[in-house]
């Protein structure tokens, strides 16, 4: 299936139906009356967030969705039918967003969330609603209201736990490949992920998920390279892993460049708490990992951890540094102040 992340949609409520201008006229009444129903309501256009989905790949086959009109009102006092509502089934973690593409509607982030996109038309007056005292026989109805046509868009932000970003070919493929049963494209040139993906990852009995993105380069927030544009599958994980090549001449520099590219997509995505690990150890002597461990630390200010998707050396403490910073905001759920009701 392929993966897609950004989707446009035209939505449309149904309109509301005419009300009936209608008398009633049998045997042996004497006197009839206005007896014209209303007309039903339009149908609803909603979005609700189901499991089993992680692409927006049906938007792309179809971007229209509109609902039914209600009927027209009929004699008898008989109400028209209400038009059926449309629900846009959509992936967990996808943000709906204004025709400019930056007000947002809504972010349905669990299951069984909904929100209403587009709201059905009322349906309009029957002259039996208008009858009175001074007015014993009204000839006018109330046409229906109409429908509400909205253009959006969505954008589907994964969500997991911890997010890999770094530079095209840092590793971040091969690590996820070795710690979880993801099988993303491995090469050895740059850009082999053209998509993100996503592995579950185990370590001392717990579990997390983790997802990879395509790398960055040196002004991807302005658009070189892949862009910035998969940087929203990261926002919400609680824990950035940034792997640094071992082997490129200068880490420090590739450091600095994807902590420039964070801050320049978002500052809050840049104070996310970060593990940094210097990967493809197992290509080093001793004396140049000691020398590019010391210039990485001194470049952010903390600790490197060292590792090897390869080998998997360091593998383990590098998920075990992840699992810390994730632990504390996964809370029972009895501890929850959002715990879920119970009767």
């Amino acid at each position: 299936m392929k993966f897609l992340d950004l989707a446009k949609v035209y939505v449309r409520s149904g309109g509301g139906g005419a009300g009936c201008v209608s008398f009633r006229r049998e045997k042996f009444i004497e006197y009839g009356g206005p007896d014209g129903g209303d007309g039903g309501r339009g149908g609803d256009v909603w979005a609700e967030a189901v499991d089993g989905l992680n692409t927006l790949i049906d938007f792309r086959f179809q971007q229209h969705f509109f609902a039914r009109s209600g009927g027209h009102g009929m004699g008898a006092q008989r109400t028209g039918a209400s038009g059926d509502d449309i629900v846009l089934r959509v992936p967990v973690g996808t943000e709906i967003l204004e025709e400019d593409q930056e007000t947002a509607i809504a972010d349905l982030t669990a299951p069984g969330q909904r929100v209403l996109l587009a709201r059905g038309g009322n349906g309009g007056f029957g002259n039996l609603h208008f009858k009175s005292s001074t007015n014993r026989a009204p000839r006018h109805a109330n046409p229906g209201q109409p429908g509400v046509e909205r253009t959006l868009w969505l954008r589907l932000k994964l969500i997991a736990d911890a997010g890999l970003v770094g530079l095209p070919n840092a590793g971040k493929s091969t690590f996820l490949s070795a710690v979880s049963n993801a099988r993303p494209k491995i090469a050895d040139y740059p850009f082999t992920t053209l998509h993100p993906n996503l592995g579950v990852v185990g370590v001392d009995g717990h579990e997390f998920v983790m997802a990879d993105i395509p790398g960055l380069i040196e002004g991807a927030s302005e658009g070189r390279g892949l862009g910035d544009q998969f940087l929203g599958h990261v926002e919400r994980s609680r824990v950035l892993l940034h792997l640094v090549d071992g082997t490129a001449e200068d880490v420090a520099q590739d450091a600095r460049t994807i902590l420039t590219e964070l801050e320049a997509y978002s500052p809050a995505l840049a104070d996310k708490p970060r593990v940094t690990a210097l990967n493809k150890i197992d290509a080093l002597d001793p004396e140049m990992l000691a020398e590019r461990q010391a210039a990485l630390e001194a470049e952010i200010g903390g600790p490197v951890l060292l590792m090897s998707g390869v080998s998997r050396e360091g593998v383990t403490e590098v998920l075990r540094a992840l699992w810390s910073r994730i632990a504390p905001s996964r809370k029972p759920a009895e501890d929850r102040e959002d715990k879920p009701w119970q009767p």
